[in-house]
């Protein structure tokens, strides 16, 4: 399976998952583009769907289903039975709430598609979901292979580095992170995260020092995440 990024309303990004002959959108605002691709390699849009129901990720959907005579399916609803199907090929369909109560991931084998729980650089603001649950989300992305390329709902590279700088300013590995980022191909993969991302390296040294000198609690885990969850 390949993957097509697409970018719409400034920084959100959007995904074509795709095989030789079949497509499914996923967050699919850029519709004209999706539509134009589509057309360009002789695919069939078999499917659309989003990664939560915030409206940035949800404004194409039904477009590109009246449009593409594409089958739409409820993220809610695929996530409970944990797949779906390009041909033969599977995408596993993660429930990963944090971001939202209802936020999914997908994993094609080789690449994640995380929406708004992972961001490339920082995680996703807690909003309709629970924080112990955004804890939970987080570590089953990570039990995946390093090597597994991290696909996010928003281009917010160059912002969260900046942050990740003023948690550890001589680490030598966010100049490298910078150095492969490309605005029209916005990826990483999850061992770049795991040097880079303050949100995933909480249990640091140099980051649980900068908790405890603004007085938040250390002594477990679950509490350094929710420290960094409040900063």
């Amino acid at each position: 399976m390949k993957i097509k990024q697409f970018r719409y309303s400034f920084d959100n990004l959007g995904y074509l998952i795709y095989t030789q002959r079949e497509a499914i959108a996923i967050d699919g605002g850029a519709v004209e583009q999706i539509q134009a691709f589509i057309k360009n390699n002789g695919l069939i849009l078999k499917y659309a769907t989003n990664t939560h129901s915030h409206a940035d990720h949800t404004s194409g959907t039904s477009a590109l289903v009246k449009k593409m005579n594409a089958k739409y399916q409820d993220h809610n609803t695929i996530a409970k039975t944990g797949k779906i199907f390009l041909e033969d090929q599977e995408i596993k369909v993660l429930h990963t709430p944090g971001h939202t109560s209802d936020s999914v991931s997908f994993y094609t084998g080789s690449c994640l598609i995380a929406g708004d729980t992972l961001f490339n650089g920082t995680v996703g603001n807690c909003f309709s979901g629970e924080p112990d649950r955004f804890l939970e989300s987080i570590k089953l992305l990570l039990s995946y292979p390093d090597d597994t390329i991290l696909y996010s709902g928003h281009d917010y590279v160059m912002a969260s580095i900046a942050v990740a700088r003023q948690f550890e300013p001589h680490n030598p590995d966010l100049d490298r992170y910078l150095k492969n980022y490309d605005p029209d191909h916005v990826r990483s993969t999850l061992a770049d995260e795991l040097k880079v991302n303050p949100y995933l390296r909480f249990n640091r040294k140099s980051i649980i020092a900068i908790l405890e000198r603004k007085g938040l609690p250390v002594d477990t885990e679950d509490q350094r995440w929710l420290s960094m969850m409040t900063l």
